[in-house]
């Protein structure tokens, strides 16, 4: 079916319902220090949402491939199969650690676009950069140093660099790059955890506090962060990176040819998308799961990239 027919206004209500029906899923175990049983509870709802859509999907990005992931694999196939091709890229529950330890930012998260739309990213490392809207075209830029793009975004915005805000994944990896940074006076806001919501905090900068997200961390996540970028505004790169022969060999079969691409927001993310996130646990972006007397209550944030609308719901379910 042409992209032209990728119905997404209809779509995407549809779409909200499978973040929240996944988090809802994950909310009893929110706490409970399991962090493979609060996965599984939010992938069997996500799938179960997914095959009720009038759609012929195909999980782009999902949770590794067919023999190593039982839950909502790459190439996997959702929907009732009678509605428009699409590309679903998903991470059933971003934030598993978060979950089970009660922290912060834990999101369900789910992107669809048309067929062919997305970009097949391997499960290795990706280096990304990321600001919010309203920027010319390459402010920043992977071939600059840390401290040279916060230099660059602080011009940009007209404040000091000690006015930016860093938000990066704590990782040892990140340690020469954090002092860099911490060198010109920046703010850095470390994160355990979840970089599609790292991501996603530089396109409400006022709401969050945060100016830019820099690091590396997971490639699928980098096409979800992408996507949701598509729609929020913003400008995102990244560069895939293999520490082996195996992980080459994984993108190869992906069908990436040149390793040492830069990618922009919009080469990770070619056709317009819809995007939806539901919060489980409390965090910068969306509340997490209320516990009420008879009910659970979930706040959904539901975006289309077409008419950059977005939307911000609650919905209450009882139980």
């Amino acid at each position: 079916m042409p992209i032209a027919d990728f119905n997404d206004r209809m779509l995407s209500l549809g779409l909200a319902r499978v973040s929240e029906a996944a988090a809802l899923a994950s909310a009893t175990l929110i706490g409970r220090g399991d962090e493979k049983a609060a996965d599984q509870a939010a992938v069997n709802a996500m799938r179960e949402q997914l095959n009720k859509l009038d759609i012929a999907g195909v999980v782009v990005i999902g949770e590794g491939e067919r023999d190593e992931a039982p839950m909502l694999f790459i190439g996997e196939e959702v929907g009732s199969g009678k509605g428009p091709g699409v590309d679903i890229a998903l991470d059933p529950l971003e934030g598993t650690t978060l979950t089970a330890k009660d922290m912060p930012n834990a999101l369900t998260v789910i992107a669809m676009g048309p067929r062919g739309s997305m970009l097949h990213a391997p499960d290795v490392y990706m280096d990304k950069l990321a600001i919010g809207p309203g920027f010319r075209d390459g402010v920043v830029t992977m071939d600059m140093s840390p401290s040279e793009r916060v230099s660059a975004l602080a011009a940009a915005k007209g404040c000091s660099t000690e006015d930016i805000t860093v938000c990066v994944l704590e990782r040892p990896r990140h340690e020469a790059m954090i002092a860099e940074l911490r060198g010109t006076g920046a703010a850095i806001r470390l994160i355990t955890d979840g970089d599609v919501a790292g991501v996603m905090h530089c396109a409400e900068s006022a709401t969050t506090g945060i100016d830019m997200y820099m690091g590396s961390g997971g490639a699928p996540e980098g096409v979800l962060a992408a996507a949701a970028l598509k729609c929020m505004g913003g400008q995102m790169f990244g560069k895939l990176l293999f520490r082996n022969d195996d992980e080459r060999g994984r993108a190869s079969k992906a069908g990436i040819t040149n390793f040492d691409r830069v990618y922009t927001r919009d080469d990770m993310v070619t056709s317009d998308v819809i995007f939806a996130a539901t919060g489980v646990t409390d965090g910068s972006l969306l509340q997490g799961i209320r516990r009420e007397p008879g009910f659970l209550t979930a706040e959904t944030i539901l975006m289309r990239s077409k008419t950059g609308s977005v939307r911000r719901m609650t919905y209450r379910n009882p139980v």
